[in-house]
């Protein structure tokens, strides 16, 4: 079990052997050989992958029927590329699986005989290499009263079937420190985490990595320990933080708590959530289009409002807007022709007529004598058609407005536009 795109189907395919494969929806049914080298026998595990999507949790009864139960391990993958959904996605499965086993009925005395089992093989786990030809050495039948009990937390969540976590994608986690900045003290907050989890369930925690071929070779061989009863001599490795491995019944509250001891801006009881925070998701902004007015009438109108805010003498403390407009493009007429510069004085008086009226002919926006002065609707855009218009009615004015500011200004006599 496993969410969309954790690495389900890819990881069963490389204990398969097989690198090509066509992905299935649904429920998919792979599998992978198992060879007993002692006997010289040879079988197939079966290898059930449910699809990530919760829709289509009721096919595990094809998968896991009511007697095969025994014979099953429940195997959950999680994401280490995504590690902000680890928690929620461990315990989805595990409620999915559980509320399976709870459907199919089992009779209270197999289930029991069943958690017992669990309970068992989790107290005598024994570290390899104890024995004297370096397997595990086991307690026998007279010293089962002499094991230890579980802790407050132990298999709390006992489903009467081993379970396995795997987290894939390891090699993401130099990523992780790059893009996200994690440290080592947010990798051991997720472990600490994950691990309680495992202790709640009597699960085996690894961490593995197909693209580097981390760890396959270790849960191979747990896989067919925990099915078939094979000998396995790996011992727990927490060590390297993208090579964890912890069997069954080896971790307990105390080794977890050596993971805390590093911790300086997190604590050990904070959230989740709060401390492994998944990252925002970057929208990609569909921005309307905008059409652009014709140049000419951009810069024209561009210019009138340069005329128009950038004379200080224009401004008026109080008043009206309507009014201080118009008085300031009156003083930009006023001024500019008299110092003594006539082509700026006929831009004024161009952007002057744009801005006021004839006189006599009312106010700005009135009246029915279309003139060339008159200042349009608000939201109307000016034609190219009336700025030519308005050009060729100045031009034909030249003549007449040098003659009155040589008249005014004597000094700039002979300046032409």
């Amino acid at each position: 079990l496993g969410e969309v795109g954790s690495g389900k189907t890819t990881l069963v395919a490389k204990l398969q052997g097989v690198e090509e494969y066509m992905k299935g929806r649904g429920l998919e049914y792979l599998y992978f050989s198992v060879h007993d080298d002692d006997i010289d026998d040879h079988t197939r595990c079966n290898a059930w992958v449910l699809d990530g999507d919760l829709y289509h949790k009721g096919l595990q009864g094809v998968a896991i029927p009511v007697d095969a139960l025994s014979d099953t391990l429940l195997l959950i993958t999680v994401d280490m590329s995504r590690p902000w959904n680890a928690l929620d996605s461990l315990q989805k499965w595990a409620a999915v699986a559980r509320e399976h086993i709870d459907k199919l009925r089992v009779p209270p005395e197999t289930l029991r005989e069943l958690e017992h089992k669990i309970v068992k093989q989790f107290q005598e786990y024994t570290e390899p290499g104890s024995g004297e030809d370096g397997t595990p050495q086991r307690r026998n039948e007279d010293e089962e009263s002499i094991l230890l009990p579980l802790g407050d937390n132990t298999l709390t969540h006992n489903l009467g079937i081993p379970v396995m976590v795997v987290c894939t994608k390891c090699d993401a986690i130099s990523t992780l420190e790059k893009e996200h900045d994690y440290r080592d003290e947010h990798l051991d907050f997720i472990q600490s985490h994950v691990r309680h989890f495992c202790l709640q369930y009597g699960a085996s925690l690894v961490y593995t990595s197909v693209k580097e071929m981390k760890n396959l070779d270790v849960l191979y061989k747990y896989l067919v320990h925990r099915l078939y009863g094979f000998p396995f001599h790996c011992p727990a490795q927490v060590v390297e933080r993208d090579a964890v491995f912890i069997p069954s019944g080896w971790d307990n509250e105390k080794k977890i708590a050596i993971l805390h001891e590093n911790f300086q801006t997190v604590k050990a009881d904070d959230s989740f959530e709060d401390v492994i925070v998944k990252p925002p998701v970057r929208k990609i902004v569909h921005e309307k289009e905008i059409q652009a007015e014709d140049d000419q009438v951009f810069l024209v109108k561009l210019q009138v409002c340069q005329a128009t805010c950038c004379d200080h003498r224009a401004a008026t403390p109080t008043g009206s807007p309507r009014t201080s407009n118009r008085s300031a493009a009156a003083n930009v007429a006023n001024a500019m022709p008299q110092a003594g510069q006539t082509s700026e004085g006929v831009l004024a008086n161009f952007f002057n007529s744009l801005l006021t009226k004839k006189a006599g002919s009312g106010p700005p926006g009135t009246g029915g004598n279309n003139t060339p002065g008159t200042v349009r609707k608000s939201g109307s855009k000016l034609g190219i058609s009336d700025v030519q218009a308005e050009l060729d009615r100045i031009s034909s004015r030249d003549t007449e407005v040098d003659l009155s500011n040589a008249n005014e200004t004597p000094a700039n006599d002979g300046q032409d536009t």
